[in-house]
């Protein structure tokens, strides 16, 4: 530690003081920039935070009257490029252990994470955070970046009111828009996650974010898979020992605009209206047939895999037969796990 930062921690203040006084940095409606020794103190105050309430539980009553300081100070800081460094990481970080849904103790009249001024302006944030983080950082930094932001997020759904956890399944979730093509291949905030959850260089990020959008879909299967698609839920599901729906259009066909619903390719989640259309001879039965041989070969060889041996396909992987992958129907692009 510096000698500056020895003589900052010797005033006898307590980390939830330190903290406090810096919220007092930030004024209302005003980015803020830290100066290089206040970022560091912060960020040794909020490291020293998190191993606290981290390997001494029973400690974390103590730190929830930070909440409010942490979240102003995350509220109007300015955001570094890329985002997901000191201090912002660590403001994160802070959160994760403390007592946001204030079970164990009631130290605010009204939870901080939910003023009412405004119940989805900390959660707005958060996703802001995620969604810069998400186009500028590369997925192998992500892998530790951005997981502990993930955590808080599902964290914060599990206990929010009704009106943020609206907010954030409609941040979080593909609309109806990115249903113009297959689901993940727009250049939304909620495709780009889709992208990120079958990354081979992720593991900890794919779990993270496949298990956030199951949550924001009612940890319910069924719904699960009509809002990602059944290629993106099929490998978190059976990886989870959860039961994948017997049909893929049972999901759609279960809740909702069924109308709507099935106009929905279930495998791609695209609409079908807006599906390429093939203007070529329809295929003969012999022609099929050994489509359908090739097929069976192909999924038999990807179930030689070690059991739950990962293996993620890209749409511009190719068969060893020389055909593109993205040729065959999606089910195959999802995440195989032995099962034969």
């Amino acid at each position: 530690m510096t000698p500056i930062l020895i003589c900052y921690f010797s005033e006898r203040l307590t980390p939830v003081q330190h903290i406090y006084r810096h919220s007092k940095q930030f004024s209302k409606g005003k980015k803020k920039k830290l100066t290089p020794i206040d970022e560091l103190a912060l960020s040794e105050t909020l490291k020293l935070m998190f191993n606290i309430t981290n390997y001494y539980p029973h400690q974390v009553a103590a730190f929830s009257p930070s909440i409010p300081h942490i979240l102003k100070i995350l509220s109007r800081i300015e955001i570094p490029t890329p985002p997901l460094q000191a201090p912002v990481n660590y403001l994160v970080n802070s959160l994760l252990n403390l007592d946001l849904a204030a079970e164990k103790s009631k130290p605010f009249s009204t939870n901080p994470l939910f003023p009412k001024f405004d119940q989805n302006c900390n959660v707005d944030k958060l996703i802001n955070i995620l969604d810069q983080a998400v186009a500028m950082h590369k997925p192998s930094d992500l892998e530790t970046l951005a997981v502990p932001l993930l955590t808080l997020l599902r964290k914060i759904y599990s206990f929010a009111p009704e009106g943020p956890r609206k907010y954030m399944e409609w941040l979080l979730l593909p609309e109806d828009n990115d249903r113009d093509l297959p689901i993940g291949q727009s250049n939304t905030l909620s495709s780009r996650l889709l992208r990120l959850s079958t990354s081979p260089v992720a593991p900890s990020l794919r779990d993270g974010i496949s298990a956030l959008m199951f949550e924001l879909s009612g940890s319910n299967a069924s719904e699960f898979v009509r809002n990602v698609g059944y290629g993106f839920a099929a490998g978190f599901l059976m990886s989870h020992d959860m039961a994948i729906p017997e049909s893929a259009k049972e999901a759609y066909s279960s809740k909702g605009n069924k109308e709507l619903n099935s106009a929905i390719n279930p495998i791609t989640g695209q609409r079908f209206d807006a599906e390429p259309v093939d203007n070529g001879p329809e295929m003969t039965e012999e022609e099929k047939e050994r489509e359908a041989e090739r097929l069976f070969v192909l999924f038999e060889r990807y179930c030689l895999l070690d059991s739950k041996t990962l293996l993620t396909i890209t749409p511009f992987d190719y068969g060893t037969d020389g055909i593109a992958v993205a040729d065959y129907p999606t089910f195959l692009q999802a995440t195989c796990y032995r099962s034969c």
